[in-house]
């Protein structure tokens, strides 16, 4: 999703929730995580720390963190080439 499909999230008078967050966030992959990311930094910047919706985007941003560190291969990054100098 664009922020021209949801510009209403960037509309200062809108104040973000914490539904909105998980809106953003739960469809994410590998891929798009690190963007998905700064779209929610962006949107809980202006809300104080206690605000429900700024602790799940802090959770959703720790949970988008982790899931760009993973290749989106469920196999994993398969096996290590092996070491030339092994043997010698």
């Amino acid at each position: 999703m664009s922020e021209a499909e949801r510009s209403d999230l960037r509309d200062p008078a809108h104040r973000p929730t914490a539904d909105d967050i998980r809106a953003l966030a739960g469809p994410s992959t590998p891929h798009f995580a690190l963007q998905i990311r700064n779209r929610i930094a962006a949107l809980i910047e202006r809300l104080p720390a206690d605000d429900p919706a700024h602790v799940e985007g802090q959770r959703q941003i720790a949970r988008l963190n982790d899931l760009a560190r993973h290749t989106g291969d469920p196999r994993g990054p398969g096996p290590s080439p092996p070491d030339p100098q092994a043997g010698r």
